[in-house]
Formats: structure tokens, sequence, C-alpha cells
């Protein structure tokens, strides 16, 4: 049987599953919300909001043909 070291990386699939306690899945979703429902999250949530849009427009500028791929 393997033993976990903290110190090593390890890898999983997508598909792998991984079971919480109550206890285990409320201490996450408490972690979160409280991470998420501050003020510099809000900023950091929304920054990342703008940028999406930002990155639909400059894509929707590419397929028009008004931006143009950049010769290095």
């Amino acid at each position: 049987m393997a033993t976990y070291d903290p110190s090593k990386k390890y890898t999983w699939t997508p598909n792998d599953e991984f079971v919480l306690n109550g206890n285990e899945f409320g201490l996450l979703l408490n972690a979160i919300r409280a991470t998420i429902s501050t003020p510099e999250a809000g900023r950091i949530l929304l920054a990342s909001q703008a940028n999406d849009s930002i990155e639909q427009i400059l894509a929707k500028a590419v397929e028009n043909g008004i931006v143009k791929e950049a010769s290095e």
C-alpha cells in the first residue's frame, strides 16, 4: 500500500471520485463562501467577468478581420 507524502506531487483523472463526509463538505463550503464574500474577492470576480467580455469582443474582432495576428 502506498503512503501519502505531502512533499510529492500526485495526479488523478477527471473521472476519479473523492468522497467527503458531512464535516469535510461543510468545511470546504464555508471556507469557499467566506473567501468569495470578501470585497477583494468581489473585485477579482468582477475583473474576471470583464476579462471574459473583452476576450469575446477580441475574438469577434479577429473573426471579422478587424484585428489581425501580429507577426513576430
